[in-house]
């Protein structure tokens, strides 16, 4: 609805940017909270979450990159401005920042991966729960023409600028469907924290519901970004895709690591 909050000088204040940080600095919050109750060390966790994150950023852009060119965007639109500035494709950086995570634990940082990766979830969720929110105002990744009475009509020109957002048509707000769904797959991991029968089940129950959510609202999704027509399917979009693949990583990684535990798993009460 804002895409731009307000400019100092010719510099403009971008509304994603400004939650993107936000939602940094919270996620990294709650998975430092998260990984005391194991006795991980707090900085460590810093650390990771900044290495997560930068390429969390790269993997989003390269992802929408990529489903722009499938869908046969011209170039000169793929590689602009507009590109650069958009919040890219959420399930990209959230590929890449899993690849750098597991990256960093093989090198070496005193984290155990299972613990590790129980503790950064809730966080990540709440992170995207905010980031969604900078979508909203963005006018990025927005929902299908509605006819409801919470539908949400887009007035800025520049998001149609940046982002291709249609003006005076009654959405779908999906990125507040994205934003609740994230902080629900929060609540649940929470929840399930206390009562988690081996490390790492946390971690695998992150990418089971993310995926389901996901798959769910691509329902509603109805930005060229979202890609579709996967092997020759409308329904099957990129956003299904990758959901269907977190469902089944989450799905393997639970049945892995179940046959596997680890002894002494600290109470996190």
């Amino acid at each position: 609805m804002h895409p731009v909050l307000f400019e100092i000088g010719s510099f403009p204040l971008g509304t994603y940017g400004l939650l993107l940080a936000i939602a940094f600095f919270a996620g990294t919050a709650l998975a430092k909270r998260q990984a005391k109750l194991d006795g991980l060390v707090p900085a460590a966790i810093t650390d990771l979450a900044i290495a997560m994150l930068i390429s969390a950023i790269v993997g989003s852009k390269l992802l929408m990159i990529v489903v722009d060119l499938i869908n046969g965007a011209p170039l000169r639109e793929v590689f602009s401005l507009g590109t650069l500035r958009a919040g890219g494709a959420i399930h990209g950086g959230i590929i890449a920042a899993t690849a750098v995570f597991f990256w960093k634990l093989r090198k070496g940082q005193g984290l155990p991966l299972r613990v590790t990766g129980d503790a950064l979830v809730p966080g990540v969720a709440l992170g995207q729960a905010i980031g969604r929110l900078g979508c909203f105002s963005a006018g990025c990744c927005y929902g299908t023409e509605a006819h409801v009475p919470w539908a949400v009509t887009f007035t800025n020109p520049v998001a149609q600028a940046f982002s291709g957002t249609p003006l005076e048509i009654p959405l779908h707000p999906v990125q507040l469907y994205n934003s609740l769904a994230n902080l629900v797959v929060m609540g649940i991991l929470l929840l399930a924290r206390p009562k988690r029968a081996f490390q790492g089940q946390i971690f695998a129950l992150y990418f089971l519901v993310e995926g389901l959510g996901r798959v769910l609202t691509e329902t509603w999704r109805g930005d060229i970004d979202r890609g579709t027509g996967w092997l020759g399917w409308a329904w099957l979009s990129t956003g299904r895709v990758t959901g269907l693949a977190f469902m089944l990583l989450g799905l393997g990684v639970w049945l892995v690591w179940r046959r596997r535990p680890v002894t002494q798993v600290r109470s996190s009460k």
